[in-house]
């Protein structure tokens, strides 16, 4: 390794400690990301003909340039299409489109609750994302439930569901858009082989959370549930949702038929909603109601999340270009001997303590994509690690987005789910695993 590159490698394992201690120091990750961006890329232009052969000096600055549109396009396609997707949700969210959710889901037994709560999570997650789902949830949690205990219960399952039903969806979870948009996996491919395994990794902590609550729930903690949103009929709200999640699941489709990239599809979608939505307040005489327009929502959007997958994922391309990535992958095969499950196992159980977007990216660039076996599209390396890196983040409080929103919104200590949830979600983690072993040696 040379100097340069060792210089770029401790710049990025810098970068990445103070991202995994964010709490601590009190500064944003997406700032760290977009540094580490910078800074590993200038280094690489200190002597770029070092990783670049074959072309002459004068030239190799416009080449570094092209390098970096090509990766910036490839990023690209993934932000617009997080953009998009989230400016969606919005939409839905604050024009009334989720009422019907904490409807459907309101009983006053705890145990069948918690069992609503874990499959609409589920399947919210796998059409939404996980971070979106949760927030939701959550919001219709504290309409139903009151008491403190139970209710971290409740928000434990939210964690799990969100990030196991973001799995096996190619836009449940960040990590499986990258993964999608990149080819490594397909819609179909993803769907028939990972969902019974994130099913097993939801069922089964949800088995087990079941003995925590006993008893009904008082009467008055399942009103709630009536609509505060008065700016849209009930019709509207509910076309607003189907043209929003429904446009949602459509955009794998619309991918198929046209052959255009995911964010196509999605820029799509968000130009139909507006478009409703516009017409529907062309109707509306109350002032404050103009405040869930689209044009007002767009300011919701979390940019630092979107210059955080930036700033990291053009990070991650620098240490590819740079040969990084792919000398780590022949050492981590020599270490585990080519064994798949024990990588990415390694990989799931990694992604609680540090973000999976950088560790997916990473592998990404790892491993390149094979014609046939395990690396090929949809292979076991893939699949398993579409499953690892998005229901492994449950097993602490602090391994998914999912989770530190949950933490921030009822206050649930790092502690307490250490001690109460973490093992739980290993034993379903496991289960889901060994549930793709069993389907991958005896059904394919």
């Amino acid at each position: 390794m040379t100097s340069l590159t060792l210089a770029i490698v401790t710049v990025f394992i810098a970068g990445y400690l103070c991202i995994a201690f964010e709490s601590s120091l009190k500064i944003n990750k997406a700032a760290v990301a977009l540094l580490m961006c910078v800074f590993t890329w200038t280094i690489f232009m200190l002597d770029p003909g070092a990783y670049i052969s074959g072309i002459a000096s004068e030239l190799l600055p416009q080449k570094v340039g092209d390098i970096l549109k090509h990766h910036l396009g490839d990023t690209g396609e993934t932000l617009f299409f997080l953009m998009g997707a989230m400016t969606i949700v919005e939409i839905v969210d604050k024009n009334g489109g989720f009422n019907f959710v904490r409807n459907m889901i309101a009983t006053t037994s705890k145990r069948k609750l918690l069992w609503r709560i874990a499959f609409m999570t589920f399947i919210l997650s796998a059409i939404l994302d996980n971070l979106t789902t949760s927030i939701v949830m959550i919001m219709v949690l504290r309409k139903l439930v009151q008491e403190r205990n139970d209710r971290l219960i409740y928000a434990s399952t939210i964690i799990v569901s969100a990030n196991s039903g973001g799995a096996f969806s190619p836009i449940g979870d960040v990590t499986t858009i990258m993964l999608w948009i990149k080819g490594m996996i397909t819609t179909q491919g993803v769907i028939k082989e990972i969902f019974i395994p994130s099913l097993v990794s939801m069922v089964i902590p949800a088995l087990i959370l079941q003995y925590y609550l006993k008893g009904e729930l008082p009467k008055n903690e399942k009103d709630g549930s009536q609509d505060t949103v008065d700016v849209f009929t009930r019709r509207q709200r509910i076309t607003i949702f189907i043209l929003g999640v429904g446009g949602l699941m459509f955009v794998p489709i619309f991918r198929y038929l046209t052959g255009l990239p995911p964010f196509m599809g999605i820029l799509l979608v968000l130009g139909i909603l507006w478009t409703a939505t516009e017409i529907f307040y062309r109707g509306v005489k109350k002032k404050d109601g103009f405040s869930k327009r689209v044009s007002h929502l767009l300011g919701n959007i979390d940019m630092a999340t979107i210059l955080f997958f930036l700033g990291i994922l053009m990070a991650v391309a620098c240490l590819e270009e740079v040969g990084v990535l792919t000398a780590l992958g022949q050492g981590l095969d020599q270490a585990s001997g080519g064994n798949h499950y024990l990588v990415t196992g390694v990989i799931g159980m990694l992604s609680s303590i540090v973000d999976n977007v950088p560790l997916v990216a990473g592998c990404m660039g790892m491993y390149p994509i094979a014609e046939v076996g395990d690396m090929a599209v949809d292979g076991i390396f893939w699949q398993l690690l579409a499953y690892c890196a998005g229901v492994g983040g449950s097993m602490l409080i602090i391994g998914s987005a999912a989770g530190v929103v949950v933490m921030g919104l009822e206050k649930i200590t790092f502690g307490w789910y250490l001690r109460r949830i973490t093992w739980i979600v290993f034993v379903g983690y496991l289960a889901g695993m060994f549930s793709y072993w069993l389907i991958r040696t005896f059904l394919f």
